[in-house]
């Protein structure tokens, strides 16, 4: 689910974009200025949300690309199992299984809360709330 739409120029440092209907955060975007025979480019270079995978894409300026709509809430841990973390939503009660990122293996204990985030029906703990 799109929220908007921006163009690779407005594709600034820190925003969130859709590539290949993933959502990427943008490290850098260096514009080349636009020539003789042609329009300005750019090359994008993002970091996945979900997973930390690294892409770089060059694209014509006038790209288009959509901005996901992400949802950051509080919840519980319940239990840790192996690479997931089952959790309770803290605003409506709802229990999920998420996957624990490999920052966090380790430091999750029942009984702690987190910060996790949700993406187009993808959930990822971001932080231990302290």
């Amino acid at each position: 689910m799109a929220f908007k739409l921006i163009t690779a120029h407005e594709c600034h440092p820190g925003s969130t974009i859709l590539i290949d209907g993933n959502a990427y955060v943008v490290r850098s975007n260096d514009i080349s200025k636009t020539g003789k025979h042609g329009s300005s480019k750019c090359r994008i270079e993002a970091i996945a949300v979900i997973d930390d995978k690294k892409k770089i894409i060059a694209c014509p300026g006038a790209d288009r690309f959509e901005v996901p709509m992400i949802q950051k809430k509080k919840a519980q841990i319940l239990s840790v199992s192996g690479d997931m973390a089952n959790v309770m939503d803290l605003e409506n009660f709802e229990t999920l299984d998420i996957p624990i990122v490999e920052e966090l293996k380790g430091q999750l204990n029942p009984e702690d809360q987190v910060e996790f985030m949700i993406i187009d029906e993808k959930q990822r703990i971001i932080k231990r709330k302290i």
